[in-house]
């Protein structure tokens, strides 16, 4: 291939599989609502789209295998076939081999033709007794060239004739497009008439054989509307010249072929009515908002350099603020309003809706109840909520993981349920919904819940705590995280080996996200992810610990309070401070990072929290909240698992991260020693 080709299939397998994301979507939806006609409709203009595009760019193999699939599933379409889980299934399956024909895997012919026989087989009884068949080339091919075909014959059934007449654009045999695969689609509607027009082909001199230079005029006896000529010439409609006319509105008898033909002259010769060019539905476009693609390397970089603004920016208002010159202040503002207009964009350009990656999930959900023969509702709540595109990327295996478990562990065999009073298929569900500066994603399900017997007595095998430990049951469920944990005696091709949830944790982990855990036995679990809307620039709180400045992310923080000048100091340098009536342990970040010298007489605590619970941290000093933009540390930091990252501040220095989540943790080994201490 050519840079140009190359390009060209690229993008191809890039519009390709959003497409067939869109119609294992509507073949789920489908399956729901068997009588809903415009998912039908929508599911084929997908596969018309994706079978003319695969034609262009040179994947003849895939645009043949959709032409099949597209013209088996035209039963659907047209009422002769009826929706039923056997079809969807092997229409999924058909999905899944145009995946492969995309990748060109090897030996896909014999799948091809396994599954087109499959869904031949599934139409035939709905289809007068045979399967719709495509026309072959060669075929086609004779059909058109033939000047001297039978005009059509009228009848009562077939009373309104179409007449169709184009030209493709000269190039459109070089840019592969085939005029008898679009009448092809024409045949599809009903019987047809084809002509060649030849008028316009010049001199022998003048002719360039890779040139389109033939039209066709092509009768077919059935009233297409609009939208369906759009359908047949989607792809080759900017460059052609297309007229449309119909005759025969009214109801028309029978003719006779037996009579005198003067007979129904009157009949036969009914006043064609003007042609009138179809045009492109220009407005409908115009309404719509345009969008174009733009690679991913593209928006990291440009969301590099606003971050690099918002710290040119940040340095700009320490120096105005040290000069105090109003004008300087002035034009200072105003870049602060510009920069802060600029991130908005530029962050907003990377967020994804969390439905694009749904799908994958509800054919997930589909497969995995037909193989375990468990019935299940899959419900999806905020598929419009937004997340950064590395989240949403990163998000999927951790969702694969919980789902399954859900499914597996979670759910009761339809027996177990009906035994236990609950409906015989399960319900799982996944939502998400905005907090603040986080979104929350929950997976909830009404299965069997979690144990916190067998779990504590697996958790003590295991050595992960002991018989003293006075764990409440959030604690004990939080054990499922560990690596290698696993309450299940048997190792099945899903789960049983322990290194699923323990994955989930540290890719949340990676992400600055959270887990909470929530289960009732006999009732069901849920399970919620909290992620924060992007991963380039936050809102923190800048501290001061013994000189140096740190960064707590501010979605962390619950509250700022001081500390009792004689509070005692526990063990460890940690103790608890008194919140209302709720007992909070703290950390003081000054033995924590091992600072030498006196403390201020008056310390603060700022309290964060995590799923984990919560923790108050000591430090000497509240300096404010600021933008934070986060640069990751290098491998070499990797020991430093108390900071998360580092931030460049406005006078140039640096300050670290905190992370929450392992300060949290810190909090609660602390409070877990204090108690087998005391018991002790």
């Amino acid at each position: 291939m050519s840079g140009f080709d190359d390009i060209g299939a690229e993008i191809f397998r890039e519009e390709a599989s959003e497409l067939l994301q869109s119609i294992e979507k509507g073949l789920m939806d489908l399956e729901a609502t068997p009588s809903d006609t415009e998912l039908v409709n929508s599911i084929f203009r997908s596969m018309h789209t994706i079978k003319g595009s695969g034609a262009m760019f040179g994947f003849t193999e895939l645009s043949q295998f959709v032409h099949e699939f597209e013209t088996a599933f035209d039963d659907l379409r047209n009422g002769r076939a009826e929706v039923s889980k056997e079809l969807i299934g092997l229409s999924l399956q058909a999905c899944d081999q145009i995946c492969k024909l995309m990748d060109a895997v090897d030996g896909t012919d014999q799948d091809n033709q396994r599954i087109l026989e499959s869904l031949r087989q599934l139409m035939r009884p709905n289809a007068d007794g045979a399967a719709v068949s495509a026309p072959t080339e060669e075929t086609a091919d004779a059909e058109v060239i033939g000047d001297q075909a039978q005009s059509i014959a009228p009848t009562a059934t077939d009373a309104v004739i179409t007449t169709v007449r184009f030209w493709l654009g000269t190039d459109a045999l070089r840019l592969g497009s085939n005029p008898a695969l679009l009448i092809d689609e024409l045949r599809a509607f009903g019987e047809t008439t084809v002509r060649a027009l030849d008028d316009r082909i010049p001199t022998l001199g003048d002719l360039d054989p890779s040139d389109c230079l033939t039209g066709w005029e092509v009768e077919v006896a059935a009233d297409l509307s609009d939208d369906d000529i759009d359908m047949v010439f989607l792809f080759v409609r900017d460059e052609m010249e297309l007229t449309v006319e119909k005759r025969g509105a009214e109801p028309i008898a029978p003719v006779d072929t037996g009579s005198d033909k003067s007979e129904h002259a009157s009949t036969a010769a009914k006043p064609a009515a003007e042609p009138t060019p179809t045009q492109p539905q220009a407005a409908a476009k115009q309404t719509a908002g345009e969008t174009m693609r733009v690679a991913t390397e593209r928006l990291d970089e440009l969301m590099d350099r606003v971050g690099e603004l918002v710290i040119a920016e940040a340095r700009l208002q320490a120096l105005t603020g040290a000069t105090s010159d109003p004008a300087m202040m002035s034009v200072a503002e105003d870049i602060q309003r510009l920069v802060a207009g600029l991130r908005d964009a530029t962050m907003s350009m990377r967020m994804v809706p969390i439905g694009s990656i749904l799908g994958r999930f509800r054919r997930l959900m589909r497969d995995l109840s037909s193989s375990l023969n468990k019935p299940l509702d899959f419900v999806t709540v905020g598929e419009d909520t937004e997340l950064d595109k590395t989240v949403i990327e990163l998000l999927a295996d951790p969702l694969v993981h919980i789902l399954r478990n859900s499914v597996d562990h979670g759910l009761e065999t339809p027996e177990e349920r009906l035994a236990a009073g609950k409906p015989e298929t399960g319900t799982i569900e996944l939502g998400a919904k905005y907090s603040g500066a986080e979104v929350l994603i929950k997976v909830r399900d009404d299965g069997r819940g979690l144990n916190s017997e067998k779990i504590r007595e697996k958790a003590i095998s295991r050595g992960l705590m002991t018989e003293k430990d006075d764990l409440s049951d959030n604690e004990i469920f939080r054990m499922i995280f560990q690596p290698g944990f696993s309450t299940v005696d048997k190792v099945t091709e899903l789960s049983g080996r322990g290194v699923g949830m323990d994955v989930v944790m540290r890719t949340i982990g990676s992400l600055r996200g959270e887990i909470d855990l929530a289960s009732e036995l006999g009732k069901g679990t849920t399970l919620t992810l909290r992620l924060p809307l992007t991963l380039a620039i936050i809102d923190g709180m800048l501290i001061d610990v013994g000189g140096e400045r740190y960064t707590i992310p501010l979605a962390a923080v619950e509250e700022c309070v001081e500390l009792p000048a004689l509070h005692t100091v526990g063990h460890a340098g940690s103790s608890y401070l008194n919140i209302r009536g709720e007992l909070v342990p703290f950390v003081r970040l000054r033995h924590l990072f091992e600072i030498d010298g006196e403390p201020p007489e008056f310390q603060k605590v700022v309290v964060v929290s995590s799923a984990g619970g919560r923790v108050g941290l000591v430090v000497d000093r509240i300096i404010g909240n600021y933008q934070t933009v986060i640069k990751q540390l290098s491998q070499f930091h990797a020991c430093l698992k108390f900071f998360s990252g580092a931030t460049i501040l406005g006078d140039g220095t640096v300050a670290l991260i905190l992370d929450a989540t392992q300060l949290v943790a810190l909090g609660r080994d602390v409070e877990l020693r204090a108690r087998r201490e005391a018991a002790a």
